[in-house]
């Protein structure tokens, strides 16, 4: 955040006028300097004095750190012995458990790529994701194998107990069995480092076709400082009820992973039920409470009921997202429920979670606010017509820019297997302002074209990333740092114009 020295930044917005960018008015999060290092290995190094990990609300099974970090050890170990490598995509397809977390984490401890989809999805959209993404191995349960069925991939059941018939289903072993395996020390691990791509989720395809979206180790441990910097986590022993999809964004980077480095309790449910999520609340003492608006607002509604049947006075955090809270929700809730403060949070896939947040009730009573931007990030207001940067109290597209926003283009570009060296510019245009274009060295034999490099990123990114012009190179300019000189690539690419 160094060029923010010389800038002029208003005090009360965070804009400043030179560049028409809003900076974040909360301290800098801390990000490890280690290129060298993953997510899962990031996570587990963090000191706590945490003991239970999760806690399934349905059956009661404790999952202690210790316990969970050895069954991260022994399924790694396992993926390891099956070959899975780094850059390879495993699928987990699976409602909320708490055993979603250890295929995540012992996934992308190996330096391969977990994609997760919705269980609700029909088999149809999951063979999309799965041509789109080409995963080499799937978890799943056994309720779920019938969505699998046309596809051939290898299996590993989240449960040893198969009733039924699995069709012809390649079920390859359990996670049960994986984990009591003895970990292996000299098992295979290919260097992972930030920038290696860790997840591999999907938009919710609202507003047009679902597109995959990168994430990389460093958004995620970006992310998990973000996410530990909006709670004071350090008093007392912290317990989340999980009642967010965990294959989600949110549900991801907090609840099966992020929360993890502060030693707090994860509560999971595995589908919500209003009655469940109240009785869980009361039987294991929870003290934070994420929902999304229709349920805090049935609270409200039902609030009377609430109080006289459950016990929730050990709950101090209501934690809202998905859509805006009004004034008549955020003070009814207040109202009927004194001890419990409100805050709200705005993200994105595409921003691995959160991009704003109200982080107190005083913050929570702007009412109509996403809240201040995240710790570390930045924002643009855009006229999505003209394309021109807006002020203050100006109504546009939101622009993000921070550590946890996804992998850029040259990152993706790097994933392919013919691609030795990649720089993305701005091209301009007279039609759409500017425009994506990549300077691109081909690895020795390759003959990738620009057609099939165009259409190996449009599979990939919303439709103003895609890459619109390509140029093959024999090297990108750098300076001696590393930096890659793009005022020399841009004065290449428009010389002729």
């Amino acid at each position: 955040m160094a060029q923010k020295i010389n800038l002029a930044i208003d005090s009360r917005s965070g804009f400043c006028r030179s560049n028409s960018t809003f900076y974040s008015k909360r301290n800098p999060i801390p990000l490890p300097r280690n290129d060298s290092l993953d997510v899962t290995t990031f996570i587990s190094s963090r000191p706590h004095n945490g003991q239970v990990a999760f806690i399934d609300a349905g059956t009661g099974r404790h999952l202690t750190f210790a316990e969970l970090w050895r069954a991260v050890d022994s399924v790694a170990t396992c993926l390891s012995d099956m070959g899975i490598r780094k850059g390879h995509v495993v699928l987990l397809l699976s409602p909320n458990s708490i055993f979603f977390p250890i295929v995540c984490l012992s996934v992308m401890s190996l330096g391969a790529i977990i994609t997760t989809t919705n269980p609700l999805n029909t088999a149809a959209e999951i063979g999309k994701q799965i041509a789109d993404s080409k995963p080499v191995l799937a978890f799943t349960i056994p309720l779920l194998l019938p969505k699998l069925a046309g596809s051939k991939i290898p299996i590993v059941l989240l449960d040893d107990h198969v009733t039924g018939n699995v069709g012809q289903a390649k079920i390859v072993t359990t996670l049960q069995q994986m984990m009591k395996t003895e970990p292996s020390g000299s098992r295979v691990r290919d260097r992972v480092n930030q920038d290696d791509t860790a997840t591999l989720l999907y938009s919710s395809g609202t507003t047009g076709a679902s597109k995959g979206v990168v994430s990389s180790h460093r958004n995620l441990i970006a992310m998990v400082q973000t996410v530990l910097s909006r709670f004071n986590l350090e008093e007392g022993e912290q317990k989340f009820i999980c009642t967010v999809p965990m294959f989600h964004i949110y549900g991801l980077v907090a609840f099966a992973t992020g929360l993890l480095a502060s030693g707090s309790t994860i509560i999971v449910l595995s589908k919500f039920e209003m009655h469940d999520m109240l009785s869980a609340i009361e039987k294991y003492r929870a003290t934070y409470l994420p929902l999304v608006p229709p349920i805090l607002v049935a609270m409200v509604n039902a609030a009377d009921q609430i109080n006289k049947k459950y016990d929730l006075s050990s709950l101090h955090t209501a934690l809202s997202g998905g859509a805006p809270l009004s004034k008549e929700v955020i003070e009814g809730f207040i109202e009927k429920y004194p001890n419990v403060k409100i805050l709200q949070g705005y993200g994105l896939t595409e921003s691995t979670g959160i991009g704003a947040s109200t982080d107190s009730l005083e913050e929570s009573r702007r009412y109509g606010t996403a809240g201040m931007l995240s710790p570390s990030m930045e924002a643009k207001i855009i006229d999505p017509d003209s394309g021109k940067a807006l002020t203050v109290n100006q109504t546009g597209e939101l622009w993000l820019r921070g550590p946890s926003i996804m992998k850029e283009l040259e990152a993706l570009l790097l994933t392919h297997p013919e691609i030795l060296d990649a720089a993305v510019i701005p091209f301009p245009d007279k039609d759409v302002g500017q425009f994506p274009m990549a300077y691109v060295v081909r690895k020795p034999g390759s003959n990738l074209s620009e057609t099939a490099l165009m259409e190996f990123v449009a599979k990939q990114v919303a439709p103003y990333k895609r890459i619109r012009k390509v140029a093959f190179i024999a090297s990108i300019p750098k300076n001696a740092s590393g930096k890659i000189l793009r005022k020399d690539l841009i004065k290449l690419a428009t010389s002729k114009l």
